[in-house]
Order: structure tokens, then sequence, then C-alpha cells
């Protein structure tokens, strides 16, 4: 078994001022205090397993912050990085126009009400929309944003 790579971290004058201004201060995030207090403990030469002690963190966590602070420097360590994965939307305008046409349309025969899975698998076999498939929650979402509310009954 391989031996698990140490990244060393070497504070500069300047970054150890900042982050112990950071860390008496306290105004930062949580998470930015304790990434902080990670690398001036391993500046200091602790060992990752003393600071995880330390600061009731995980083994990983004060692994996962040297490594970043050996590759991408001070900013890149203590604070994280957006997400990198995009979200592309299954549920368009056209597609929505028709969900919101089928909720305020009559429930399927045998229902009382069109629930989020009934809408869900309707959807998916419309032939006015091209669709694979969607999830409940899709709908869920797409309909929250209309503000309409599927459990609400009409007193007049």
């Amino acid at each position: 078994m391989g031996r698990k790579k140490v990244y060393e971290v070497t504070l500069s004058q300047a970054e150890h001022d900042h982050l112990k201004n950071l860390v008496s201060t306290g105004v930062a995030k949580a998470r930015h205090l304790t990434h902080a207090r990670i690398l001036l403990k391993a500046s200091e030469g602790w060992t990752d397993e003393q600071i995880r002690e330390a600061l009731d963190v995980g083994q990983a966590t004060v692994g996962r912050i040297r490594k970043r602070y050996a590759e991408e420097g001070l900013e890149g360590a203590l604070h994280r990085r957006p997400p990198r994965r995009q979200y592309a939307r299954k549920i368009d305008g056209q597609t929505e126009a028709h969900l919101i046409a089928l909720v305020c349309g009559e429930a399927p025969a045998g229902y009382a009400r069109w629930s989020l899975r009934l809408l869900s698998e309707r959807l998916v076999t419309l032939e006015a929309v091209e669709i694979e498939s969607v999830s409940h929650e899709t709908v869920r979402q797409t309909l929250k944003k209309t503000n309409l509310n599927l459990g609400r009954i009409n007193s007049g």
C-alpha cells in the first residue's frame, strides 16, 4: 500500500498575519475560520492527527486543506470552489405550459386530483412534448414557481 502524500504548509508572514487576524476577529464564516486554524497549525509543524484532535475535524478535511493550499494558494484553501457541474433544465417553457394545462384540467378517471407522480407520467406520454423522463420532484419545483397548489380546493 502506498504512503499518503503530506503537503507542506509554509505560510509567508503576510499570510500568517492575515490568518491570525481572521481567527482573532471571528467575524468570518465558521468554515473559513476552521480552515484558517488548520493552516496555522500546519505551518507550525503540527501533524494531521494533532490538528484533527485539536480542532475536532476529520482527517480528510485536514489533508484536503493542506492539498488545496499547496495547489491553489491561501484563497483556494479558505474558500470553497463554486460547483463546476452544469444543470440542464428538463422542462422548458413549452413543456411547462403543457404541464400547467394538465394541472388545470380534470384529473384522470379514478383519481380525485392530480398527484405529482401522475403529472410526471402523463407529461412523458404526451405527444406534443418531447421529453424522455421527468421526475415528480422536477414537476413539483416547476409548479412551485407558478404558485399552483394541487391540494387547494377552490371554495368559490
